[in-house]
């Protein structure tokens, strides 16, 4: 079945299009994508990943079109953050 894998960082994207047995997990589908070989500072243990901007467990059963996502922690507490405004384009 195929899947796509979706990962950003500032600057950089990437979303694979990729083909997996239709027995795979979100752990299954991220390892046979290669992107923990092209961002190796990704560590599944310490960030959260989902399908469809819906938190799931890396063990997590997918079904065809499922776009799995890896996220990255924030690192601008909004609250703190000033506000940008469309107004003040």
């Amino acid at each position: 079945m195929q899947i796509g894998v979706a990962y950003s960082e500032p600057g950089q994207q990437i979303w694979l299009n990729i083909e997996v047995p239709d027995e795979s997990t979100v752990a299954d589908g991220i390892e046979r994508s290669g992107i923990l070989k092209q961002f190796p500072h990704i560590d599944l243990t310490a960030q959260k990943v989902g399908v469809f901007g819906r938190l799931v467990k890396l063990d997590a059963a997918l079904k065809p079109g499922d776009r799995v996502e890896i996220y990255r922690g924030i690192i601008a507490d909004p609250e703190t953050v000033p506000r940008k405004d469309m107004a003040d384009d």
